[in-house]
């Protein structure tokens, strides 16, 4: 039950962290990687290793392909390489599967939400847009800090929380057969 315990308190920690400031540190997830190892290494020697060691490069190398195209965060990347960490390679698919579908519908429902309360133009403007007003200069658009800072405020919603619940759901409906 501890590997449990402490997958539920990073994910919830991470999504708390994502939703209020929009960004995952690494203090958060750095060690959450490193225990994860560390802990699978502990309980199952050089096999454990392998177990973690897998999981996290399934759940950084789909996020990091997602990053390279400029439809994630470098956070989201390093959450779920931790999360893969603990989790392993199968239940970090099935992780991915459920949170990118709980992130779609959401999203559906945040836009279509904003377009009822706000109308469309305010949805194309804030979440559409390829700028992120219109108001910054063309050489502020070559900073990567404003790129970064334009990504963000067009983030309809951050990643963390649905890899939060995907994460609990995949955790409840495999209780009974968790590889720990």
């Amino acid at each position: 039950m501890f590997f449990v315990a402490a997958v539920a308190a990073f994910t919830t920690t991470a999504a708390i962290s994502d939703w209020r400031t929009r960004k995952l540190p690494n203090w958060l997830t750095v060690p959450a990687l490193l225990v994860a190892l560390l802990m699978h290494t502990a309980v199952n020697g050089f096999a454990g290793l392998g177990f973690s060691l897998l999981g996290s490069a399934t759940g950084f190398g789909f996020l990091l392909v997602l990053w390279l195209t400029g439809g994630g965060g470098g956070g989201d990347v390093k959450l779920m390489g931790a999360l893969g960490a603990w989790m392993g390679a199968g239940l970090t698919l099935h992780v991915l599967i459920v949170s990118t579908a709980l992130a779609a519908v959401a999203t559906v429902a945040l836009l279509l939400g904003g377009m009822v309360n706000r109308g469309f133009g305010f949805v194309r403007r804030r979440y559409l847009a390829q700028g992120s007003s219109g108001s910054s200069s063309c050489r502020d658009a070559a900073d990567p800090d404003v790129r970064r800072q334009q990504r963000q405020r067009r983030r309809v919603m951050p990643f963390a929380v649905p890899v939060a619940i995907g994460t609990w759901l995949v955790l409840a409906i495999n209780l009974g057969k968790l590889p720990w």
